[in-house]
C-alpha cells in the first residue's frame, strides 16, 4: 500500500481502484499486503490478518505476518512455508467477497500459490495478473541485471542464474521456474506495461496470446508547472532532477557519479527527490551518501508527494531517469512530459520506448556515468537544445486514468463473456473489446 511504502506501482494500483470505484460497471475491492519487511508488524486487528483501511469498507490491508513469522517466507520460490496464510485466510476472504474478477497486481511476499488458491476457491472466476517487472524470471529482485558487474541480462537459464547465485544449483533454478509457471499458467490473462516486457515473458513461457500490453496511465494535473515559474526561453537550462526510489537499480548512484565527473566547474545543479534509502543495503546507502556529501551542486530533497509535482517540476529543467535495469514502464517519464520537461534516460527497455532520443529527450549508455556526464553537459551548454526537445514533449502522454478504466473494464467484460460462453480461447481483441 502506498501509505506504507510509496512507489509508482503502488500508487498506480490505488489510482486504478479509486477510478474503478467511480465507474458504473464494477465495484472494486482493494487488498494490499502489509507487514515486514516493508512495514511494522501489527496485531491490533485481533484474530484476522485483515484490517480495513480508514473508513473505506472496500479497502483492506492483509498482514501476512499475523500467523506466520516472516522468516517462513521463501524468496527464491516466492512461497510461504505456512500454507494457511493463503489456503485458509485468503481463501476465506475470497469466499466472503465473492468477486467476479480477481486481478493480481503483485506477488512479492504474497506468493505465486495465491493464484492457485484463487483458482481452486473460485473455479469460474477469471484471473488477471499484472507483471510490473521480471520477478518471476529473475531471482535478483526481478531486475534482470547480473550480480557480477551489473551486466544486463536478456536470457535466463538455470546455468546463467547459477552463475549469478553460485550457492543455488542449476537444478534448483530449473525447479523454481517450473514451480512459478505451474501457478501462473492458471491465470487467464497477463497485463504488461511495455512491448519489451511482453517479449521477455513470452520467451520465458507465457503464451503471447495471453499477454496484453497496456502502458501506465497518466494522472490529471492539479496545476501547470508554468503557474509556479514562467518560462524563460533564453535562460540557461542547467537544473537536473532525479525522482524515484533510491535503490541500486534506479541508478541514482550513476547520476551522482556523473555529477562528480563533471566537477565543481560545471555550471549545473542536481536535485534528488527520493525515498526508501534507509531500507537499502548498507553498501549502497554509504555509496550514495558519500557521493552526495559536501557537494554544493547537489541538493537532497527527500520524499515528495505527488501533489507537489507541478511546483517541483517548475524548479527544474531536465528529469534524469538513469535506471540500470530494463524498466517496464517508468511512470516518472509520463510525469515529466506532462509538465513539459524533456527526459535524459538510459537507452534500454521501457525508458527508450517512451523517450525518443533527439525528439523529446536524450539517451545515454546504461550504467555509464561518463556518457551521462557528457550528455548532461551537452544538455546544459547547448543553446536552444532544451527548447527544441521541449517542443517535442507530448503534454498528454499515454492515456488518462479514466481511459485506463475503460480499457480494463473492456478486458474484464471480455473475460466474463468468455467464461459465460465457455469459449476455449481468448484473443487480445476479444479481451479488449468483449
Amino acid at each position: 500500500h502506498p501509505a506504507i511504502r510509496p512507489g509508482g506501482m503502488e500508487l498506480y494500483a490505488l489510482d486504478l481502484y479509486e477510478a474503478l470505484r467511480e465507474s458504473a460497471d464494477f465495484e472494486p475491492i482493494f487488498l494490499a499486503r502489509a507487514g515486514p519487511p516493508f512495514g511494522e508488524p501489527t496485531g491490533y486487528h485481533g484474530p484476522s490478518p485483515f484490517t480495513m483501511v480508514g473508513n473505506d469498507p472496500n479497502q483492506y490491508l492483509f498482514y501476512t505476518n499475523t500467523f506466520a513469522d516472516h522468516s517462513s517466507w521463501d524468496p527464491l520460490f516466492g512461497k510461504w512455508a505456512n500454507k494457511q496464510i493463503l489456503s485458509r485466510f485468503f481463501r476465506d476472504f475470497l469466499l466472503a467477497q465473492k468477486p467476479d474478477i480477481v486481478h493480481f497486481q503483485h506477488f512479492a511476499h504474497l506468493g505465486y500459490e495465491i493464484v492457485r488458491v484463487a483458482r481452486n476457491t473460485l473455479p469460474g472466476v477469471p484471473l488477471v495478473c499484472s507483471l510490473h517487472e521480471y520477478l518471476a524470471i529473475c531471482h535478483r529482485d526481478g531486475q534482470m541485471v547480473r550480480t557480477k558487474g551489473n551486466e544486463l541480462c536478456q536470457n535466463e537459464s538455470p546455468r546463467r542464474c547459477h552463475e549469478c547465485f553460485p550457492e543455488i544449483s542449476p537444478h534448483t533454478f530449473f525447479t523454481r521456474k517450473r514451480f512459478i509457471q505451474s501457478h501462473l499458467n492458471l491465470a487467464d490473462l497477463f497485463v504488461v506495461p511495455s512491448e519489451y516486457a511482453a517479449e521477455r515473458y513470452s520467451e520465458w513461457g507465457i503464451p503471447r496470446s495471453k499477454i496484453v500490453v497496456k502502458p501506465y496511465s497518466r494522472q490529471p494535473l492539479s496545476a501547470e508547472a508554468e503557474q509556479f515559474a514562467p518560462e524563460q526561453p533564453n535562460g540557461v537550462r542547467n537544473r537536473f532532477a532525479f525522482f524515484g526510489q533510491l535503490n541500486p537499480y534506479k541508478g541514482a548512484d550513476v547520476l551522482l557519479e556523473a555529477m562528480e565527473i563533471l566537477g565543481h566547474d560545471f555550471n549545473g545543479e542536481l536535485l534528488v527527490f527520493g525515498a526508501n534509502l534507509e531500507i537499502q543495503p548498507p553498501e549502497f546507502r554509504e555509496r550514495v551518501q558519500t557521493l552526495m556529501n559536501g557537494k554544493s551542486q547537489i541538493t537532497f530533497q527527500g520524499q515528495y508527494d505527488r501533489a507537489e509535482l507541478p511546483k517541483l517540476m517548475a524548479g527544474i529543467d531536465w528529469v534524469v531517469v538513469p535506471s540500470i535495469w530494463w524498466e517496464t514502464g517508468p511512470i516518472v517519464v509520463w510525469e515529466a512530459f506532462q509538465h513539459g520537461r524533456p527526459v535524459i534516460c538510459s537507452d534500454i527497455g521501457g525508458m527508450s520506448e517512451k523517450v525518443t532520443d533527439g525528439l523529446n529527450g536524450l539517451h545515454f549508455r546504461t550504467g555509464d556515468p561518463h556518457d551521462l556526464a557528457e550528455t548532461m553537459r551537452r544538455a546544459a551548454e547547448t543553446p536552444g537544445l532544451w527548447e527544441e526537445l521541449q517542443a517535442g514533449v507530448p503534454r498528454e502522454p499515454g492515456h488518462s486514468i479514466d481511459e485506463d478504466v475503460e480499457i480494463m473494464t473492456a478486458i474484464y467484460k471480455g473475460l466474463l463473456e468468455r467464461r459465460e460462453s465457455m469459449s476455449p480461447e481468448l484473443s487480445l481483441e476479444e479481451a479488449a473489446h468483449g
